[in-house]
């Protein structure tokens, strides 16, 4: 339990910073120096006998590294920073937690994979000289892309491969995923009940200071029109239509920039294939098999993709701000909502985009050798491996999530540290006289009213990660453990060494982000789906063990030479044909009349030539049977367990109502009380009552409904 003195020191600050919200400076800016004293340092207990040195102990038991292991001191936190900054830290130590039963499900099923893979005869028969080494494949591109066989992929097919195992575990590992996260949301409303009561929030819908006005409401907001539901004058703020049409021009500006990597991606890729041909590292046996065209298109996209995303993360941070600000928003949680809104959608196309380009749209509009489809008539579309794009989403995913946790990492870490530095690199060899510890830490970087917000942004981005992709890389979740267990340290280091202490405010909920989370979990249910079914190949295997494989037992021996369709080489328009010199040497010495290519069409000469088999249909439906079944038994799974769990625990509501009950009886009895003393003070002079009983029952519930309203 908090001290009183804690309680109104905090609530002191809060009025004057309230008070200071409201004061501009001679400039016209408002000002913003209200920030409650640290009373020591962070490295040292305080020499006053009476202090609790609160900022010690959470320096050395919470915010070094070395207490990775040890449980967060909420209390503590919620006493020192209020309880806004304590219900960050436990919905981030109560995600950490979860990540942990996440990230072991997710090895066991990678291990699975990688003991198992040897059983399979899929990625043998690419890598054998008289299966895989006799399959001539058609170009990959138009002209600078010459004929090749389908050994040359054994390596990317062999990790391919690899991955494709794992999925038959990653199937229950997507549909275990969808299950937990809703055992994380349920479990975490549950915690975040019990904090509600311990942290006296039960009835605490908006505190005075979120529900007060804005000042920048209260100055912009100058106009007035007449209300048609209460006939009078009422405040008009905002441009609704000019902000929403702003987002949707800067979200079409993220899915530009996506076709631009598109763009890129189709262009370069003839470009490697044709510089590769005759790279010395092509000539190296492990080398030249793992870096092909297709690797370093995918890797160099990647990364460029990345950069773009950083780049356009900066810029979208001060255009939702100043589009929220246009806006208007009257009080500060009402602010805080729809920055939260505009946010998530800009982050949402900006970091899925390309994950969800390479998961559904690459490879499933290529078309075939005769008749290729292009992209704007210029570019051709791109084809995945014969193993599928399965990999390449694996690197994309790999690639923008470990990056962008390490960059947010570094930045949260290193620039509060060197602008710290800078600031008071003048004052470090003055003695403490001159150089006071208020004015140390005055000199601490501001944690502005929107810094939670940057943070909560942070995890539900990563939140996204692992669980929209989660089929195709079942190690995400023990990545963002591991980066977790550090991001816990290092916010709680910038608050108690960077960071002046800034102003308690209180909050019951993590706000908006709870919805945010729960759209999340029902969307992914549907992305693992589609990616089980449609970006792997597991469905198209499953159908020809069972279905066309020809021998007395359900193998799969012959499934490469069956997923692969046959053209004529001579059909080849001259246009998609490879130049003069781009062919290898083998072809020119052998007399070969076709080239196989991904999709299941009938060949040349038959009736029917280069249209869709029946086994295509057969998959096509065994993929959309495989979606409708994954998704509903997890939605009934899901739903039952919402249904099965209770949000606030069964001691929590008893005392709850334990506490309303005692609250009852103690207005009715002052009421009683409060009746009796009048009554013995009018004497003879009262009046008869000619009210029904019931009436004056309720009054009586009426005032105990405002009381406790």
């Amino acid at each position: 339990q908090q001290s009183k003195d804690s309680v109104y020191f905090r609530d002191g600050v809060r009025r004057i910073d309230f008070i200071l919200s409201y004061i501009d400076d001679k400039d016209g800016e408002k000002k913003q120096v209200c920030h409650p004293p640290s009373y020591c340092r962070y490295w040292t207990r305080s020499r006053d006998a009476n202090c609790e040195s609160e900022r010690y102990s959470l320096y050395k038991y919470w915010a070094r590294f070395s207490s990775f292991y040890k449980e967060q001191p909420l209390n503590l936190i919620r006493k020192y920073y209020g309880e806004k900054i304590g219900i960050y830290f436990a919905w981030l130590g109560f995600y950490t937690e979860m990540l942990s039963y996440a990230a072991v499900v997710g090895l066991l099923c990678f291990i699975y994979g990688v003991a198992t893979f040897d059983e399979n005869v899929w990625s043998k028969e690419i890598c054998n000289d008289t299966i895989g080494g006799q399959i001539v494949m058609c170009p990959l591109c138009d002209k600078k892309c010459g004929y090749w066989k389908l050994s040359t992929t054994c390596s990317s097919s062999w990790v391919s491969e690899k991955i494709t195992v794992m999925f038959l575990s990653t199937v229950f590992f997507a549909i275990f995923m969808g299950i937990w996260v809703t055992l994380f949301l349920e479990f975490w409303k549950r915690r975040q009940a019990r904090l509600e009561y311990e942290w006296d929030l039960v009835d605490f819908e908006e505190e005075q200071q979120q529900l007060q006005l804005r000042p920048e409401y209260e100055t912009k907001c100058t106009h007035r029109r007449l209300n048609r539901v209460t006939q009078s004058p009422a405040d008009k703020a905002g441009r609704f239509i000019l902000c929403w049409a702003t987002v949707v021009l800067w979200i079409s500006l993220i899915i530009a920039c996506i076709i631009g990597v598109i763009a890129y991606r189709l262009a370069v890729f003839a470009a490697f294939a044709s510089i590769m041909k005759d790279s010395p590292t092509n000539k190296l046996d492990v080398v030249g098999t793992l870096i092909t065209p297709q690797f370093a298109t995918s890797v160099t996209a990647s990364c460029i993709n990345f950069v773009i995303i950083m780049i356009l993360n900066f810029l979208y941070e001060h255009v939702a701000i100043k589009i929220t600000d246009m806006e208007v928003p009257k009080t500060h949680v009402e602010y805080e909502n729809k920055l939260t809104v505009k946010m998530f959608l800009f982050q949402f196309v900006n970091y899925y985009s390309s994950c969800f380009y390479v998961a559904f749209f690459k490879g499933k509009f290529v078309g075939y050798p005769g008749d290729y489809a292009y992209m704007f008539g210029k570019w051709r579309n791109e084809e995945c491996e014969p193993g599928g794009c399965l990999i390449e989403l694996t690197t994309q995913l790999v690639i923008v999530m470990v990056g962008k946790q390490v960059w947010g990492n570094i930045q949260e870490a290193l620039v509060p540290w060197l602008r710290n530095w800078w600031v008071s690199r003048s004052a470090r060899n003055h003695p403490e006289s001159l150089y006071s510890r208020w004015e140390q830490d005055h000199d601490l970087q501001t944690f502005s009213q929107l810094g939670l917000f940057y943070e909560y942004l942070e995890m539900v981005i990563q939140f996204g990660f692992i669980t929209l992709f989660v089929a195709s890389f079942p190690l995400a979740p023990l990545l963002a453990l591991m980066n977790n267990i550090l991001e816990v340290r290092v916010d709680a280091w910038k608050f108690t060494t960077q960071f002046r202490r800034p102003v308690a405010a209180k909050a019951h909920s993590i706000g908006a982000w709870d919805e945010i989370l729960n759209m999340i979990a029902v969307f992914s249910v549907v992305t693992n789906a589609f990616i089980v079914s449609f970006t792997s190949d597991m469905i198209p295997r499953l159908v020809y063990k069972y279905a066309y494989h020809l021998g007395s037992e359900s193998t799969m021996e012959g499934y490469i030479n069956n997923s692969l369709s046959i053209f004529n080489i001579s059909e080849i328009p001259v246009e998609n044909r490879p130049e003069e010199g781009e062919n290898p040497d083998w072809f020119y010495s052998s007399n070969i009349t076709t080239c196989r290519y991904r999709d299941y069409r009938y060949p040349p000469g038959h009736e029917k030539q280069y249209t869709h088999t029946m086994q295509f249909w057969h998959i096509l439906a065994a993929k959309l049977a495989f979606i409708i079944i994954m998704e509903h038994v997890v939605f009934v799974v899901k739903f039952f367990v919402a249904w099965l769990i209770p949000d606030v625990p069964s001691d929590v509501k008893a005392r709850t109502k334990r506490e309303h009950y005692l609250i009852q009886e103690y207005l009715h009895d002052y009421e009683l009380e409060k009746l009796k003393i009048q009554l013995s003070q009018n004497g003879p002079n009262i009046e008869p009552c000619t009210c029904p009983a019931t009436a004056a029952t309720s009054v009586k519930l009426e005032v105990f409904s405002d009381c406790l309203s």
